[in-house]
């Protein structure tokens, strides 16, 4: 039985390739492709496939906060991440999000089929071309993972701070989530005030550091 797959980037060429790539393993089938975050938690509860094929740096939502919700939604979906950014708060940021593998954009094609089948069985696998990054990022994963959260954003919050930090005007951003101006701003107010951060310069460091945006896409 063939291993179902959804590819999530934002780059058609570089989804079109992978679909490429992995057309000729007779045991994994690409069932959907998204090119934001938000798009694919629709597409992954519309497929539930095995794996899902994730970039980090996308508009509308990038893809840690959409692999913690497919994993809290969907725990029978694994996600490996394929991104490329080694740096360690990229790393440590989808692999605390739940993410079971991590591999960089540059990496063989074989590797990737690998990965697919060794986390389909569960399993994690992380590029060597990372290793030391997660060693030294792993007293950070438990930092992430057990600590208290200092500042608790809604799954909203999270969507109107990159939109903000991506440089969307309230309008736009009304546009996008179908929500009122007054709503957008009232969400941008509960933000602020729960990060403690009062402009849009210490809110947009905010949101690099902490992974919902990032200065290269």
């Amino acid at each position: 039985m063939s291993i179902s797959v959804i590819i999530v980037d934002d780059h058609k060429i570089m989804r079109d390739g992978l679909k490429t790539l992995l057309s000729k393993e007779i045991d994994i089938d690409v069932v959907g492709e998204a090119e934001n975050g938000r798009e694919a938690i629709k597409i992954t509860l519309e497929k539930r496939p095995e794996i899902v094929i994730m970039d980090i740096g996308m508009p509308v939502m990038n893809g840690i906060e959409a692999t913690r919700q497919i994993v809290k939604d969907i725990p029978e979906t694994k996600v490996i991440a394929l991104s490329m950014h080694y740096d360690k708060q990229y790393v440590s940021g989808m692999l605390a999000s739940g993410a079971k593998g991590y591999l960089l954009k540059d990496c063989a094609g074989d590797e990737l089929s690998k990965a697919i089948r060794r986390v389909s069985k569960d399993n994690t696998y992380i590029s060597q071309d990372i290793t030391n990054t997660v060693i030294e990022g792993y007293a950070d994963i438990q930092d992430i993972t057990n600590a208290p959260v200092k500042a608790s954003l809604t799954n909203r919050e999270k969507e109107i701070l990159q939109l903000l930090t991506e440089g969307m005007s309230t309008k736009q951003i009304s546009a996008e989530l179908y929500i009122s101006v007054k709503t957008v701003e009232a969400h941008r107010a509960n933000i602020m005030g729960k990060l403690n951060i009062h402009n849009l310069p210490e809110l947009t460091k905010y949101a690099i550091r902490n992974g919902y945006t990032s200065i290269d896409k």
